[in-house]
Order: structure tokens, then C-alpha cells, then sequence
């Protein structure tokens, strides 16, 4: 019996009569050509949007977006592999109806239009949101570090420059020193041309510390579509609240409250007070050390309890403590009993080993007790089903491996505002189908 053969290739064929039919009607390509058309793309900041009257003919940004967005989709964000799937992939050649671009050029639309990329992103959130997959009234917060492109010896040399140069500043202002002009003037140029001065030595998931970037997203709790996100430079969260709660309420399209469930890790009092002046509830578990003294035979912090119509701690002898000081660096304020009250206190040895007992209140105390109220255990329940499964697609299913090949925080956020895109596509395709999809972007 003979094998199942295929056709000889000097055969000549009519199937398929186009390239069309090749690509199912609900194929995610065509989800990507119904985004992308429908976009403004001079309004949005796109480069050449409209072609020029006169000189050489340049690719139009549109299909270079495509090409992108597809790249992303199929975990191919190298310009050189992206070259090679126009010449042999067959939804690419749909896509750009046959056009190869040379590496060159597809490199250079991505490193031009970092706002660009991002503004599309905003656009598509919009759309969600008129079709009711992004309800707004709920986001999740949440940061991952994703590894930079520069290696840990080069950041390292950076950083040891860096000190060097400082420490030369000091040493001219205090007194008198014989520089070598020749080797600072090196030492300043090896500085200005690093190729990623932002990057930061930041503890990774593996528990060593690399080069990175902390990226920071915003996601809606309806349909877990990303709203806002951000690249720092920040190795934590703690100052992250504020900003991101705030780009994601613009995301949303600025409700008169929305509710922001994030860790402990972004606990910041003074954010969570500006977030509730402008409609914005945080639900964040207060993140303070207990003020514990001894080997934990001393009376603990919350054995003082405070009376905010007096501004005063009373402690479990019922002596009255009184506020004395104010620390901006640790953000407290702290309370004491005269030296003589606690000398003569019975209980003074359960209390303290020093003069007298100081006991501390955070400056936004009010703010972080409402923000760790509101953060129940059901609350953190949503949080942890809603933010983290974006990471993991972001960093395994579309990225491939979280590291950025474009250098620079710049770079970076391009990579995150195409990834963004490509991921918000895939969950609109599982809600709504792609036919369903397809026709409501073409709309």
C-alpha cells in the first residue's frame, strides 16, 4: 500500500485562489488589522502617518505595528527574526500583504515611538471600556522586575564610576588635591555613553539581585485587562500607590471613586491620604515594624493607646504621654512621660530599660488604620487572582523569558506597551470570540 504523497512542486496549482483564504475568519491576525486600522495614527504621535509628497517611499507605521504586535503574539521580538518571518510566514505575509521590511527598518519604528506604542495602548483600553469590558470601579496593583539588557559587571563599573567621581567632588571641596584631568575627563565620557544609565541592581524572584526594571500595572478586576502601566526605576513599591492608582483612574475614564486593591508592599501613608483626596479608595495592608523593645518581656506598642482628641498615648501604668517630638525621616511622631514618672513607675521594668519609654506614631496613622481595614482577606483574595496571572502572561507567554532587549527605560517601556497591547487583544479574543471582536474594532 502507498503512502499518502503530496504534490510535486513543478506542479502548477489554483488552490488557494488568495492569500485570504489561508487566514480563518476569527484568527487573531485579523483581530490585530481590525486594531490597527482603526486607529489615528498622526493624532496618537505615529511618525510619517501620512506619506510625503515627494522623496523615496517609506513603509507605512501601520504595517510596521502589525508586524510588532503579531512578533509579540508569537514570542518573536528580535527585528532580525521579524525580518525572516515576513519572507516565510504566511500570516505575516497576510498581515503586510507581502511586504519584507529589512531589519533596519523595523528596528528603527520601535525605538522612534515609544509614546506612540503606548498611546495605542490607552486607545484600546478605551474601547474595552465602551463595550463594558473594563467596568472601572476596581483595579489591582502590582510590580514585577524584569531584567535589563546591560550586564551586571557594566552596571557595576557604571555605579563604581559614579562613586569615584563623587568621592573627587569631596575631596575638592574640602582641601587641596592633584587630579589627573585626563582620567576624570575618561571617567565622565565612560559615564555620559553608557548605553543604560536608569538600570538598577534590584532583587529578582530568584533571590539574587540583577540589573532591572520594576514594572509596575494597573489591572481592572472584571475581565483582568491591564488599564495603566509604567516602568521605574524604583527597586520597591512604596512609592508607587499614588501614581499608578492615579493613571489608572484616568485609564478608566476618571469615575468619582474607584477602589485600589494592592500588598503591603506599597503601604505609603502620605499616598494613600492624597489617593482618598481625589475619590481614590486604597485597600492596602498597613506595613509597620512593632515597636517591640527587650527580648519581648517589655510591654508591647500596642499596649499604649492613644487618644486623638488630647494627642496623647496613655500606657499601662494610665501615665499620661505626651507628644515631644516630630522625625520627617521615619515619618512619626513621638511620645513620651517625664523622666521622673517612668523612674518611679512600678511597672517600669516591663516598659523599658532606658530613662523612659518613647512610643511612636506614624504621621498618617488614621489613613493607614482605614487603608488596612478595607484590606480584608477577601480583598487580598482578589488581588492575588487578578494581577498576578498578567505578570506571568506578560513575562512567559509573550516576552518568552522577562528580559528586555531594548536598552534604557525608554526601551524597555516600548517592549511593555506592545506586550500590554498583544495581552489586553488575548483576553478581549477569550471573552468576546474573534469574529465578535473583529467586528467590534472595525466598527
Amino acid at each position: 500500500m502507498a503512502y499518502i504523497r503530496g504534490e510535486a512542486r513543478e506542479q502548477v496549482t489554483m488552490f488557494p485562489v488568495t492569500l485570504d483564504e489561508l487566514i480563518p475568519a476569527d484568527h487573531m491576525c485579523r483581530v490585530i488589522e481590525a486594531f490597527v486600522e482603526r486607529l489615528e495614527m498622526a493624532k496618537l504621535g505615529f511618525v510619517r502617518a501620512e506619506p510625503a509628497e515627494t522623496g523615496r517611499p517609506g513603509y507605512d507605521p501601520r504595517d510596521l505595528l502589525k508586524l510588532y504586535l503579531y512578533g509579540y503574539l508569537q514570542q518573536v521580538r528580535s527585528s532580525r527574526r521579524l525580518e525572516r518571518e515576513c519572507q516565510r510566514n504566511v500570516e505575516v505575509m497576510w498581515l503586510l500583504g507581502r511586504l519584507q521590511p529589512d531589519y533596519k527598518s523595523i528596528a528603527e519604528f520601535r525605538r522612534m515611538h515609544s509614546q506612540a506604542v503606548t498611546a495605542a495602548g490607552a486607545e484600546l483600553v478605551r474601547l474595552a471600556r465602551s463595550v463594558g469590558l473594563v467596568r472601572g470601579e476596581m483595579v489591582a496593583l502590582d510590580g514585577s522586575k524584569f531584567q535589563a539588557v546591560s550586564s551586571a559587571q557594566s552596571v557595576r563599573e557604571r555605579d563604581e564610576i559614579k562613586r569615584y567621581l563623587e568621592q573627587l567632588n569631596v575631596a575638592d571641596g574640602q582641601e587641596e588635591v592633584v587630579m589627573d584631568a585626563s582620567a576624570v575627563q575618561a571617567a565622565l565620557e565612560k559615564l555620559r555613553n553608557h548605553p543604560e544609565p536608569e538600570a538598577r541592581f534590584m532583587r529578582m524572584g530568584s533571590g539574587g539581585y540583577a540589573p532591572a526594571y520594576n514594572v509596575q500595572t494597573a489591572v481592572d478586576t472584571e475581565h483582568a485587562l491591564i488599564v495603566a502601566q509604567q516602568v521605574t526605576e524604583e527597586a520597591t513599591d512604596n512609592r508607587s500607590l499614588l501614581p499608578m492608582a492615579e493613571a489608572a483612574k484616568v485609564a478608566v475614564g476618571n469615575p468619582s471613586e474607584l477602589n485600589v486593591v494592592a500588598d503591603a508592599g506599597y503601604s505609603n501613608g502620605e499616598q494613600a491620604e492624597a489617593c482618598e483626596a481625589q475619590g481614590i479608595v486604597p485597600h492596602v495592608p498597613a506595613n509597620r515594624t512593632v515597636n517591640n523593645q527587650g527580648d519581648g518581656t517589655l510591654f508591647d506598642r500596642t499596649e499604649f493607646h492613644y487618644d486623638e482628641k488630647t494627642d496623647t498615648f496613655l500606657c499601662p501604668a494610665q501615665q499620661t504621654l505626651r507628644r515631644k517630638q516630630l522625625s520627617r525621616k521615619d515619618r512619626a511622631v513621638y511620645y513620651a512621660a517625664p523622666p521622673e514618672v517612668c523612674e518611679t513607675c512600678a511597672l517600669k521594668a516591663r516598659c523599658t530599660n532606658g530613662k523612659q519609654r518613647w512610643v511612636s506614631r506614624h504621621l498618617h496613622e488614621d489613613t493607614l488604620q482605614r487603608m488596612g481595614q478595607r484590606a480584608t482577606p477577601e480583598m487580598m483574595r482578589l488581588r492575588r487572582s487578578t494581577v498576578e496571572h498578567p505578570f506571568a502572561a506578560l513575562k512567559y507567554h509573550i516576552f518568552g523569558h522577562p528580559r528586555f532587549l531594548l536598552r534604557g527605560r525608554v526601551g524597555a517601556q516600548t517592549e511593555i506597551s506592545l506586550a500590554t497591547i498583544v495581552y489586553n487583544l488575548k483576553r478581549m479574543l477569550t471573552v468576546m470570540g474573534g469574529i465578535r471582536l473583529r467586528s467590534t474594532l472595525a466598527s
